[in-house]
């Protein structure tokens, strides 16, 4: 089974937990915990390869790149920010055949113009929403595996209010989107809200310190949402311990104190499926 309809299959049975990894070390990770599938951050990968903000730096083809790491280090299948599709319709039609390519299952693009800024940040605009629409179709009609899944993601709800919101998400599933992506919702109320206009599958952003409140996974499967990702989470938790270990290392000059809180290089090596005792090694698990 191709991994875009395993993860079709998974959202028709009921709500899926979706880590945000922004590397294959991470995403190695989410599967060992055992979650059935992952998000890739794009301001994860932003954020981790090129030490920038999530502005729109990364090109198509270091997303690509990025992204297919992740996807051929696990099984699970995965779905991946795309930004706003890299340009116009001709660009986002590339888009989409360039994710395929890479082995996502699935990815969302936003109606925001570029540059586009963080959903949870004051600032943002949007592209008129017959331009979206034209994204959309462009993306449908590139499609290639018609089980790849197509996410539209709205930021009308900072920009222009929780009607309009619900207004474009109806427009974009009908020029093609197989689900939708209310970005920045600002109440459980909401979220309720908006899971009884839009009959069909919904992504729920659980990021930390921004608009949205902090709804459980429970919570938000009890409203209608298929897919709940937690963009930054895992990054943010190593950030911050690395944070701690850099500060104390410098004031120390030993690492020692940290031992019991490191993963060994038995862990890690098992984390990679690596016997060094082996003559070969495969990387991938496709």
């Amino acid at each position: 089974m191709s991994k875009s309809k395993k993860l079709r299959e998974l959202i028709a049975r009921g709500p899926v937990m979706m880590p945000g990894v922004p590397n294959a070390a991470i995403a190695r990770q989410v599967e060992q915990a055992g979650f059935d599938a992952l998000y890739i951050s794009g301001a994860g990968m932003a954020n981790t390869t090129g030490g920038v903000p999530d502005i729109g730096l990364l090109t198509l083809t270091e997303v690509a790149q990025l992204a297919g790491y992740i996807v051929r280090a696990v099984n699970i299948p995965a779905i991946v920010d795309a930004d706003t599709g890299f340009g116009g319709a001709p660009n986002v039609a590339r888009t989409i055949q360039e994710l395929e390519n890479a082995g996502l299952a699935g990815c969302h693009i936003e109606d925001q113009e570029f540059p586009k800024r963080c959903g949870h940040l004051a600032g943002k605009s949007l592209i008129a929403l017959d331009a979206m629409v034209e994204k959309i179709k462009a993306a449908a009609a590139a499609r290639r595996d018609p089980d790849f899944l197509i996410i539209a993601r709205t930021d009308a709800r900072a920009v222009e209010d929780f009607a309009r919101a619900v207004k474009r998400a109806q427009q974009y599933l009908a020029a093609g989107a197989d689900a939708i992506f209310p970005e920045a919702l600002q109440s459980e109320q909401e979220f309720r809200d908006f899971a009884r206009e839009i009959d069909r599958p919904l992504l729920a952003n659980m990021t930390e310190f921004g608009k949205s409140p902090l709804l459980s996974f429970k919570q938000l499967g009890d409203l209608g949402y298929r897919m709940v990702i937690f963009p930054m989470t895992a990054f943010r938790v190593a950030m911050k311990a690395s944070a701690d270990f850099l500060a104390d290392l410098k004031r120390s000059g030993t690492q020692t104190e940290w031992l019991d809180r490191m993963q060994t290089r038995k862990e890690l090596y098992q984390l990679l499926d690596y016997d060094p005792a082996a003559e070969s090694w495969s990387g991938s698990r496709n």
